[in-house]
């Protein structure tokens, strides 16, 4: 990596994938709608436009460009990854970028639509038979190939700049600078690697913030047991239904140290909430906003309890389309068990009173 046109290439791609962000330009923020005189403002990040869809292509841009100006990757690596989800969609659309082979492991029972997305932006699926098999598959196929293990569980945490680097709550906060409360009460994202929830939680206290940070963590999942007990090891062994948050272990990029507040999501609340903000706002979204939007509709009420007036902000990471056959489907649902009925009711007391009995 230290040879002259070794360089050459790093110091391209580095502007290549510079480039691909300005003209990406930054994300928006919709007002979801509340009744005014709550005297709170509830608002969604939306990364579902990013040019690969989801939340996921910060950190596939991030994690590229870590192992870039760490002499990782040159114009021959093998990128590699574990993931079955956006991050392997966001990181083919890099690789392809650069002209580098991507390759994930996915598990079999992954979603033909997702398998999709990853081929159509020329990554290579290598399939294992159980979701933690595949760390230790993805780190020998990167031994193997003489390749890179991105290790989105190991370095989503330090791959972004949290100090503010065009980073996510850099812009959060840029944007609100002209709303009625500014400075939000509350963030709340999901965890599905950690590494949102770190850089919003590092950023508010580097800036000197009184924004406190919840994360959300839908059933089955690891992270608020890790959180809850201080177990750093701390697994379920399940996998998570709700798809881009929750792991059956607590991954190495979370960061439980700047972490104010954690909530479990019931799943049925988490599907109900989407349904609802499509209704209200048009926007369609998946399972991890409405995990996100559960707990926000919890800090509200909390907030209107104890006569707090602010602002709340959460992410909508990613788009619906990708779910029109599981989350959108009444057949899904049925077939899973999940009745969204309760729930809706829960949040149309909600938002006409203020309670929120989670």
């Amino acid at each position: 990596m230290n040879k002259p046109h070794a360089r050459a290439w790093v110091r391209e791609a580095v502007r290549i994938i510079e480039a691909d962000a300005n003209r990406s330009a930054d994300t928006h923020l919709h007002v979801f709608p509340l009744p005014p005189e709550w005297g709170i403002d509830l608002y969604l990040k939306d990364e579902s436009v990013h040019p690969t869809g989801s939340l996921k292509h910060r950190l596939a841009r991030s994690l590229i460009l870590y192992g870039l100006v760490n002499g990782h990757i040159g114009p021959d690596t093998v990128l590699v990854e574990a993931s079955s989800g956006s991050t392997a969609v966001s990181e083919a659309y890099f690789a392809r970028m650069l002209g580098l082979r991507f390759v994930t492991v996915v598990p079999r029972r992954t979603s033909k639509e997702k398998i999709a997305l990853i081929e159509f932006y020329g990554g290579e699926c290598h399939y294992v038979d159980a979701a933690p098999a595949m760390y230790p598959e993805a780190e020998r196929l990167a031994a193997e190939c003489n390749g890179h293990y991105l290790d989105q569980f190991t370095y989503a945490e330090r791959a972004t700049d949290w100090r503010g680097n065009n980073n996510i709550a850099e812009s959060v906060f840029a944007q609100m600078r002209a709303e009625r409360h500014p400075v939000p009460s509350w963030i709340v994202v999901g965890a599905g690697t950690g590494g949102t929830s770190a850089t919003f939680g590092r950023y508010v206290r580097y800036k000197r913030h009184t924004t406190k940070i919840c994360v959300v963590d839908p059933e089955n999942s690891s992270f608020y047991g890790a959180w809850e007990t201080g177990a750093p090891d701390y697994a379920t062994g399940m996998p998570s239904r709700i798809e881009g948050i929750g792991r059956p272990r607590c991954e190495p990029s979370f960061v439980p140290g700047v972490i104010d507040e954690m909530f479990q999501v019931p799943d049925a609340g988490s599907l109900a909430a989407i349904r609802l903000l499509r209704e209200r706002t048009g926007h369609w979204a998946g399972g991890s906003t409405g995990t996100n939007l559960y707990g926000a509709f919890q800090l509200i009420s909390r907030m209107l309890a104890e006569g707090q007036a602010g602002s709340v902000v959460t992410l909508l990471c990613d788009g619906g389309e990708r779910y029109a056959n599981t989350y959108y489907s009444d057949e899904w649902l049925g077939e899973h068990g999940i009745d969204l009925a309760p729930y809706r009711a829960r949040f149309d007391e909600f938002l006409l009173t203020g309670r929120f009995d989670a």
